[in-house]
Formats: C-alpha cells, structure tokens, sequence
C-alpha cells in the first residue's frame, strides 16, 4: 500500500471555508484505480496558522502517479487556484510505503 499526504498551512480564520472547500469538492478518486481511502484531516493551530493534512490509501505508489497523470486529476484540481487566500504558500508533498 501507499499512502500519499499533503500538508496545509491555512490562513488563521479561514478553517470553515478550508474544509468546505474540501467537503463540497467532487474529488473524483472513487472511480480511480487502486483508490482505497482518503480523509482530510485537522492538526494543530499556532499563532500562524493552522495545519491540515489531505491523506489518501492506494493499493500501490504506481496507482498513485497513475492517478497524477489522469483526467481525474487534472478534473479534480482545476480550480485549485481560484483559493489561495485560504493558504499559507503551498502544500507539502508527503509519500508513505506502507511497510507493516
């Protein structure tokens, strides 16, 4: 399994619209090969910001960058930028071999 994960520094006050953004957001990954699970989830708030995390199960890492390249993808992103008053810089690549 691979589990992939980004890290979201959002803007102090904006976390009801961060994960609106996200609960409405037709992801398209059900219909993803080798898609198994996703959850978005919340950490901790500093005086900066507060941080989440998207974070996906896939069989395999190569369903992952099967998953980057597709439609999917490309379908699911597209708006990505029309909310950067919600962030703090860009996210953070994560990629896990689940090995036990």
């Amino acid at each position: 399994m691979f589990i992939a994960m980004n890290r979201f520094k959002i803007v102090l006050g904006k976390e009801q619209a961060f994960e609106k953004l996200w609960r409405e957001r037709d992801t398209l990954l059900s219909s993803v090969e080798g898609f198994k699970e996703f959850h978005l989830i919340r950490g901790d708030t500093n005086n900066e910001f507060s941080l989440y995390a998207s974070h996906s199960v896939w069989n395999s890492k190569q369903d992952f960058i099967n998953w980057t390249k597709s439609e999917a993808f490309k379908l699911a992103h597209k708006n990505a930028g029309q909310h950067r008053d919600l962030y703090l810089g860009a996210p953070n690549f994560e990629g896990f071999e689940v090995v036990l």
